[in-house]
C-alpha cells in the first residue's frame, strides 16, 4: 500500500484523510481525534504514528464496507432503503471498522512502518530485547530501576546513540568494528539504557555490554540475576559482572576482549578487512558463543539497522 508522502507527522495529522466519497461517519473518525493526535505528536511521536496508522486503516475498512453495502443495494434495487436506514448502516459500519482495525500484523502496522520510514524515526520492537549469555561469557542483567526515562522511545534511542558515539569511535580505532555496530550492541544488551547493570548500592556499573567477571577479572563486580538459555530453555541465574567507572571504560574493555579472545577471531578478521556487515557481525558473535539466545543474531541485526538509521538522521 502506498500512502500520500507526508514529510512530517504534522503533515499527516493536518492533512485530510477523507476522500471524495467519505461518509459523515468516516469524517467523524478524522475530526474527533485530530486535536488529540496533534497533542500526542508533540509529546510522543511514536504513539501518534501508531494512532494515525490505525485511523487510516479504520477509514479504509469503512470505505470497503461502504462499497460492499452499495453493491448490495444496487443488486436489490435499493428496496427498503431510506435516509434513516442509511445513517444507521453507516454508523454500524463505522463501529465494525474500528473493531477490525489495529490488530497486530494488520494494515495499520504496514502504514506505521511506511510513516516511520518517511519520518526517519523508528518504533521499538522485540529487537531491543537483550539476549542471554552462557556462563563465563557475558550474560545480560535483569531490568533495574531507572529514573527519569524519556517517554518517547525514539528520543531515548537518539539520546543513547549520542551518549555513546564518541566512546564507540575510540573502540572502532582499536578494533575496526564500526562504531554504529558497537553502539547497537550496547543498546541491545542494555535495552537502550533501561536495563543497565546496577551495583549493590544501586549505582551504575556502566557495563553496557553485559560482560561477565571471570576468574581473570580483578576489578570491581556487580552481582545480579540474569537469564540464560540452556538447551533452548530460559532459566534465572545469579552471576557476577564487571563494573567500570565510566561508559568509556566499558567500551575500551569490550575492545580489548574482542581483540584478545580467539573465539572472536573471525569477527575481527572481517572488521580488519573492512568487509563486516551488520548481519555478518551479529551472526559471527552468535557463532562465537557471545549469546545463548537462538534468535540473538536476528535481534541484534535489527537493532544495528535501527542505530545506523538514527545516525543518518542525526547527521542530516
Amino acid at each position: 500500500m502506498t500512502l500520500t508522502s507526508p514529510t512530517s507527522l504534522s503533515g499527516v495529522l493536518t492533512g485530510s484523510v477523507n476522500g471524495p466519497g467519505a461518509s459523515a461517519a468516516s469524517s467523524t473518525v478524522d475530526t474527533r481525534g485530530l486535536a488529540a493526535l496533534r497533542n500526542t505528536a508533540s509529546r510522543d511521536p511514536e504513539a501518534a504514528i501508531k494512532e494515525t496508522a490505525k485511523q487510516f486503516e479504520t477509514l479504509f475498512m469503512q470505505q470497503l464496507l461502504k462499497g460492499m453495502r452499495e453493491a448490495q443495494a444496487t443488486m436489490s434495487s435499493g428496496m427498503m432503503e431510506n435516509s434513516g436506514t442509511k445513517l444507521g448502516t453507516e454508523m454500524l459500519d463505522s463501529e465494525y471498522a474500528k473493531q477490525m482495525s489495529g490488530a497486530p500484523g494488520g494494515l495499520a502496522d504496514v502504514i506505521a512502518r511506511q510513516l516511520e520510514r518517511q519520518m526517519g524515526t523508528s518504533l521499538p520492537a522485540a529487537a531491543t530485547q537483550p539476549g542471554a549469555k552462557p556462563s563465563g561469557v557475558k550474560p545480560t542483567s535483569e531490568p533495574a530501576p531507572v529514573s527519569s526515562l524519556p517517554t518517547s522511545g525514539s528520543a531515548r534511542q537518539i539520546d543513547f546513540v549520542q551518549r555513546h558515539t564518541d566512546a564507540a569511535r575510540a573502540a572502532e580505532a582499536q578494533t575496526g568494528i564500526p562504531a554504529g555496530y558497537m553502539v547497537a550492541q550496547a543498546a541491545h544488551e542494555s535495552g537502550w539504557g533501561q536495563r543497565e547493570i546496577r551495583n549493590a548500592d544501586g549505582s551504575n556499573s556502566f557495563n553496557v555490554f553485559g560482560i561477565k567477571a571471570g576468574a581473570g577479572w580483578t576489578g570491581p563486580v556487580a552481582e545480579v540475576t540474569t537469564t540464560e538459555y540452556v538447551n533452548g530453555a530460559a532459566r534465572k541465574v545469579t552471576a557476577k559482572f564487571r563494573a567500570y567507572d565510566s561508559y568509556e571504560a566499558s567500551f575500551n574493555d569490550y575492545a580489548r576482549m574482542m581483540k584478545a579472545s580467539p573465539r572472536y577471531g573471525q569477527v575481527m578478521a572481517s572488521a580488519s578487512a573492512g568487509t563486516v556487515t551488520a548481519a555478518g557481525f551479529a551472526q559471527g558473535l552468535q557463532r562465537a558463543g557471545y549469546a545463548t539466545d537462538p534468535a540473538y543474531a536476528d535481534k541484534l541485526t535489527r537493532v544495528i539497522n535501527t542505530t545506523l538509521r538514527l545516525q543518518r538522521v542525526m547527521t542530516t
